[in-house]
């Protein structure tokens, strides 16, 4: 134990996190300049920008210093690890879904489904090395994905609800089903949610050239097998993306409805 401690306290110690520091200073500043030209605009986002910045500097801040530590636990930690970190993509998520029923267990269920199926089934293909340096940051980076992108699914779909719940009330008045009347919102939702991934994958390799396939190759990699792997993490974070967005706009579809199969009240919805 005490080893380990003085492992986790010896990374503090190292020259080079001064030279860490000064970058960080310089991309503060910038980022400090789009909080600054949105609160000029009047876009009312500098808050969430200034949380979101900090928030993100402190967590990953805290994820680098204990990833040391993590990198000698026992494989089976890898579960919870990943495990913990889809139970954060959940509380982050449902802010966008909030105010939709079931939108906690929804996210949840979604995020698990879908970023856990495509990390299981790519480490048993040997896509990712059943290690926990591998897994654990491979397994973020599509956990992260999933969250995002079930965010976009949620937000639209809350924003098509609020928009059309008269067409819906109608539809819902002549006799149609629950499912026909909101299948159309449930499929804008999705395809919102995925244009990102999409448009990410349409430039790969031609607008840009993603982390993992540079660090590859300035670790001295094969440019090909680089370029390869580095489509599989895109495929992965894709499928895990669809997954999750389809699978929590259908389930979120069934719990506008109450059991009389009538629209439940939406906070956003102009409404209630």
């Amino acid at each position: 134990m005490d080893a380990v401690l003085a492992e986790f306290l010896e990374q503090f110690a190292d020259p080079v996190l001064l030279t860490g520091l000064a970058q960080v200073a310089v991309a503060a500043v910038l980022a400090a300049l789009v909080v600054g030209l949105s609160h000029l605009r009047g876009l009312t986002l500098e808050r969430e920008l200034g949380v979101a910045l900090v928030r993100g500097l402190v967590q990953i801040v805290a994820m680098g210093s204990i990833v040391g530590v993590l990198l000698t636990v026992d494989f089976v930690w890898s579960g919870v690890i990943l495990l913990g970190m889809m139970i954060g993509a959940t509380w982050i998520s449902k802010n966008r879904g909030e105010g939709l029923p079931g939108v906690v267990r929804v996210s949840f269920f979604a995020i698990v489904f879908g970023s856990g199926l495509v990390i299981v089934t790519m480490t048993l293909a040997g896509a990712i090395e059943a290690t926990v340096r591998n897994l654990v940051p491979v397994g973020s980076m599509i956990i992260a994905n999933a969250m995002q992108i079930n965010s976009l699914a949620l937000d639209r779909f809350k924003s098509e609800i609020a928009s059309n719940r008269a067409e819906i009330e109608a539809g819902l008045a002549l006799g149609a089903p629950p499912t026909a009347v909101i299948s159309r919102h449930v499929e804008t939702g999705v395809q919102a949610s995925l244009i990102p991934v999409i448009d990410s994958l349409k430039s790969l390799g031609w607008v840009w050239i993603p982390g993992i396939m540079a660090g590859m190759i300035l670790a001295g990699e094969n440019p090909i097998y680089a370029a390869l792997y580095q489509f599989v993490i895109m495929a992965m974070i894709f499928a895990a993306g669809g997954l999750t967005s389809m699978t929590s706009s259908l389930l979120i579809g069934k719990y506008v409805f109450t059991d009389a199969e009538q629209l439940r009240r939406v906070e956003t919805d102009s409404s209630s």
